[in-house]
């Protein structure tokens, strides 16, 4: 099966748990995903399947935005609430500022644009080829160099006694961890992050996501009540299945209509639809002439109206060469 389907990624997995179990539940291998989500956070993890791995090359830099909430009064070494806490100029809650809105936004303001943050000791960034969090783990020293990342939104919505509720949209690779950690040493209480909540990656958004449970249930036939959405990354309420009404034969449509439909994909690149000749060039590797796209610099080719054939890239004035051919299934 080729295609991209997005899940609502559970707290408490790592996003190779959530690969592991989709192998199991679509019997494929052939599964990766488009941005590590942190054990911690729930949300939008985009998976890629069969040929249509391929594609993830497309989307290392894509766009991210977020929900999720900051705890004032104490840091942790993860910078997250999996971490043990650590010391502080002042560590208790109590003695934290007290919180208030227009003060909390000033501060967020101060991230925006395009800055240079440290990724926090206990991420899978490299140190000599080894991960700092094992490095971390062992209570090594971990030295890490800034990196350039870009917050292009990042609004504090509300503020509820020790905790701020928030909204961002960054670039790849940003650490909201990082962030959380740094406001808390602006204000001399220290902080870390409470709770994270993926909205969206690259073109995909919550709205498209589906849970494990739904999805495996949906591949045995059995229909399961979509949860309450919860703003703030905070648990969904349980999900129980439901057998379908049996009043009249009813048939389920199998996974595949999870999958994100392909004319989706990559929605900046124009699409054509090739006819058999030349999608047969397309096939063998050659080269094609496509007069109709002649200012596009890569463009997606379909055969049929579902099957995403190649991504091509233009040689020169009509001359589109594939980059990526995709078998068909």
């Amino acid at each position: 099966m080729n295609g991209v389907i997005i899940v609502d990624k559970p707290a408490g997995w790592t996003s190779h748990d959530v690969v592991s179990r989709m192998r199991r539940i679509l019997h494929q291998k052939s599964i990766g995903h488009l941005g590590t989500l942190d054990p911690l956070a729930t949300g939008v993890l985009p998976l890629v399947t069969g040929s249509l791995t391929r594609l993830a090359q497309f989307y290392i830099a894509s766009e991210k935005t977020y929900e999720g909430v900051i705890r004032f009064g104490f840091a942790t070494n993860t910078y997250d609430a999996d971490g043990e806490p650590v010391a502080v100029p002042v560590a208790t809650a109590a003695a934290c500022p007290d919180l208030n809105l227009p003060e909390l936004q000033s501060l967020a303001a101060q991230f925006l644009g395009h800055i240079e943050q440290i990724p926090p000791p206990f991420s899978a960034k490299k140190i000599h080829g080894v991960p700092a969090y094992k490095l971390a783990r062992k209570q090594k020293e971990v030295i890490l160099k800034p990196v350039p990342i870009e917050i292009k939104e990042f609004t504090i919505a509300s503020v509820d006694s020790d905790r701020a509720h928030f909204r961002a949209r960054v670039s790849s690779g940003t650490y909201m961890r990082s962030i959380a950690h740094e406001m808390g040493q602006r204000l001399g209480c220290g902080a870390h992050l409470a709770s994270l909540r993926r909205t969206s990656v690259a073109e995909f958004d919550i709205t498209q996501a589906h849970t494990l449970e739904q999805i495996e249930f949906q591949g045995k036939g059995i229909d399961v009540e979509q949860p309450v959405a919860v703003w703030g990354g905070h648990s969904c309420p349980p999900i129980s299945p439901r057998p379908m009404p049996s009043t009249e034969p009813q048939r389920l449509p199998g996974i595949d209509t999870f999958f994100v439909h392909p004319r989706e994909l990559l929605p900046q690149f124009p699409a054509v639809t090739a006819d058999e000749a030349t999608a047969a060039r397309i096939r063998s590797g050659r080269s094609v002439n496509l007069p109709e796209l002649s200012r596009a610099r890569q463009v997606k080719v379909f055969a049929g109206q579902t099957e995403l054939l190649a991504i091509a890239t233009r040689v020169a004035g009509t001359l589109f060469h594939p980059k990526i051919v995709f078998p068909s299934e």
